[in-house]
């Protein structure tokens, strides 16, 4: 398992939300590997609107990685001669 998870922690997934003004980026574990966020969105009299832009961003990214990580696990169960539906939804 353990090499499973170095495997996955090598995965990158980037999300991005407000026109590309923030963006994070994700490994296989979910794990917030970047995030950046263009000065532009910074507006200390809209704190609100940068939660939202930088929590929009995440979701893209985690909805990014799973579909990536459902794909390897597809592929994995392929390797050992399981069907993929077997796995389920992630």
């Amino acid at each position: 398992m353990g090499e499973a998870q170095a495997k996955m922690k090598t995965f990158r997934a980037s999300g991005a939300s407000g026109g590309d003004l923030v963006k994070v980026t994700v490994d296989g574990t979910m794990e917030v590997v970047s995030v950046h966020i263009d000065p532009i969105a910074v507006d200390s009299r809209d704190i609100k609107m940068l939660e939202e832009l930088v929590a929009a961003a995440f979701t893209d990214a985690a909805r990014k990685m799973k579909k990536t990580l459902q794909s390897e696990m597809s592929q994995f169960a392929g390797e050992l001669g399981i069907s993929p539906d077997i796995l389920g939804s992630l």
